[in-house]
């Protein structure tokens, strides 16, 4: 009966949400709309998506277990989630302003765009895709620990697994039909769920926990201290784990896109004043709950358990609710990531190849199918890996960063040219995928500096070195300089730079 309970309360909010879009759905006219939801959305729905994306479920598993193990240095999640908050309020206009008049659709579209270059944006969309991907396949493994408790005993480990990626490979069937805009309004009712109910259900169980002999002074003092001098991690790591977290929260395929499907620069402003108060809300309950239930029973051996074996002092209701807000949070991160990994693939990778500028929704659709099938079989293929995800976390943002030099001094700074930003981004993914490979938590010798800020240094001085040694010319200088004036789309001249070649040539037929 409890294992009936768990899985049809999964079952109703999964029938709830595929429901809406049924109720919502409208066919996208183009690959445009498709992959932009025709910028049309305001600003709680973008504050909803933001969230729904930024937050995925592994922050109630991985990031939640990362707090009952360690402790305060969890914190850094927060921080950072915060700065990048800061940094989404001041690309509002540059990124939106030119999304709008130059059709732009991914994020490797708008550096293809900037640098004028195929190969800068070719490169950009592969780092994008190559770090992303990871998280779809164990994304899809996070649901296992949900289904094993909602079975409540009934099912083993890989049964919970295969269940798990059967519901969400299930769920991305809308994801491809209904494009980016059915990924925005079921945001709004998965980031309901998953941060708003689960708010309170954090909130309620700290209560509990602190009323029950769960206080700090049940933890030993290693909890509360950060890595310094002399220390295994050194005392670099925390401000290199934030400094990762906070440029690459932008470089993610999927969160940059949420820029794009806004109507306007002040929706995208008032979207990030929203969504401070709630991630700061919910961020730091979830963490200084995973710090409390540390002395939970069986939290210890389990850490990253945590979320359900505290859940489980409500008995089966409580650990139902707490499941559908992990799933809530894990379909919105996923679909996000396939539809905008799928737009990536299709529009920056074959349509670059083809040199044409992808107009036919149906390419994209292919594209989220295809990729949703190759992380099912990821995801099959490598069902053992389902806890400890916090260490995917570290690497994923090693790697992604990578993109931060090109993408921030693009958008701000005129002088960067597309050869300065090649060998940024080849020199710093090249030089943090080696470090990382021989110091793959912090490295020693830099006082405990992670590989991807030690591959940041290396890619920011080749940007800068490049620059200078390789200045621009007259035309391309005229070019960008009509970019940033906010002319570019009234000058005759535009037509021919990218992407207004290409679609020249598709409007010729060629």
């Amino acid at each position: 009966m409890n294992a009936v309970i768990g899985y049809g309360g999964i079952a109703v909010f999964f029938l709830v949400v595929i429901g809406i879009l049924e109720f919502t759905k409208k066919q996208s006219s183009g690959f445009s709309e498709y992959a932009t939801a025709g910028r049309s959305f305001g600003s709680w729905f973008s504050t909803m998506a933001f969230l729904n994306t930024w937050l995925p479920g592994t922050m109630f598993i991985s990031f939640a277990g990362f707090a009952a193990e360690f402790g305060v240095i969890s914190f850094y999640s927060v921080i950072y989630s915060l700065l990048a908050v800061v940094l989404m309020f001041f690309l509002a206009r540059p990124v939106y302003e030119w999304g709008k008049r130059h059709d732009l659709r991914t994020q490797a579209d708008l550096l293809g765009l900037r640098y004028n270059s195929r190969a800068v944006r070719v490169i950009a969309a592969i780092i994008g895709i190559g770090a992303s991907f990871p998280w779809v396949i164990l994304g899809m493994q996070s649901l296992a620990l949900v289904f094993k408790y909602l079975s409540f005993g009934h099912f083993s480990e890989t049964t919970a697994v295969l269940v798990g990626i059967v519901v969400i490979g299930l769920r991305q069937i809308w994801t491809a039909r209904f494009g980016m805009r059915g990924v925005i309004i079921s945001d709004m009712v998965q980031g309901i769920v998953a941060y708003m109910v689960g708010t309170v259900i954090i909130l309620g169980l700290l209560t509990w926990l602190f009323t029950n002999g769960h206080g700090f002074d049940r933890l030993p003092a290693s909890r509360f201290s950060l890595p310094g001098p002399g220390s295994a991690l050194g005392p670099l790591y925390v401000m290199s784990l934030t400094l990762t977290g906070v440029l690459g929260g932008w470089c993610w395929p999927d969160i940059f896109v949420r820029l794009f499907t806004a109507n306007g620069t002040a929706t995208i402003k008032r979207s990030a004043v929203m969504a401070a108060p709630l991630l700061l809300i919910f961020s730091s309950a979830l963490m200084l709950l995973g710090v409390v239930a540390a002395s939970v029973p069986g939290v210890e051996k389990a850490p990253d358990n945590v979320w359900f074996i505290t859940a489980g002092i409500g008995g089966v209701g409580l650990v139902t609710l707490a499941g559908i807000c992990v799933v809530a949070a894990t379909m919105g991160n996923i679909g996000a990531n396939l539809q905008a990994l799928g737009t990536q693939t299709a529009n920056d990778i074959v349509g670059a190849a083809m040199d044409v500028r992808i107009t036919d929704a149906r390419i994209g659709r292919i594209a989220v199918v295809v990729l949703t099938i190759l992380a099912t079989v990821g995801a099959f293929a490598t069902m053992s890996l389902t806890s400890g995800l916090i260490t995917l976390a570290f690497i994923s943002y090693q790697a992604i960063s990578q993109l931060a030099p090109t993408l921030l001094l693009g958008i701000f700074w005129k002088r960067g040219t597309a050869a300065a930003a090649v060998a940024g981004m080849v020199s710093g993914i090249a030089s943090a995928t080696v470090l990382q490979v021989f110091y793959p938590i912090s490295i020693p010798w830099f006082g405990g500096a992670t590989a991807g800020v030690v591959g940041l240094l290396i890619n920011t001085a080749a940007y800068f070195v490049v620059t200078y040694a390789l200045p621009m010319k007259a035309a391309e200088r005229q070019r960008v300089e009509r970019l940033f004036s906010h002319r570019g789309s009234q000058e005759a001249g535009d037509l021919v730079d990218y992407p207004h070649e290409i679609a020249a040539k598709v409007s010729r037929g060629s």
